[in-house]
């Protein structure tokens, strides 16, 4: 069950939007995690700053998952997103934050697993 939300700063089109979310279907293998339960939540033309600067190109990428994280799937995983973001969306990878979360508790369709 695993959530994948990006915040990017640059408009996008809907193929780069589809694209995005075709990769990173692919990209939650990393997280031993399959595409057919993966929700990817992608808002562009978002606000970023860092160190105090209005990031004109960059994004925050927050990965959650139903049960625990390792370092090492999560090293994958973010090496996989700035591949995957710099390639679609012209996103260097020195702009990106990556967040892993594990859940003991994760809802869906009426009941918890």
């Amino acid at each position: 069950m695993p959530f994948i939300d990006c915040k990017i700063t640059t408009k996008l089109r809907d193929g780069q939007k589809e694209e995005l979310k075709s990769a990173f279907g692919r990209a939650i293998s990393n997280m031993h995690k399959p595409e057919s339960y993966l929700m990817v939540g992608i808002s562009d033309g978002y606000d970023l700053w860092f160190a105090g600067q209005k990031l004109s190109n960059g994004a925050f990428v927050d990965v959650r998952a139903f049960g625990s994280v390792n370092a090492s799937d999560c090293r994958a995983m973010t090496a996989a997103i700035c591949d995957i973001l710099s390639r679609v969306a012209d996103v260097d990878p020195s702009g990106v934050y990556v967040t892993y979360g594990g859940y003991a508790d994760w809802g869906w369709n009426g009941d918890n697993f």
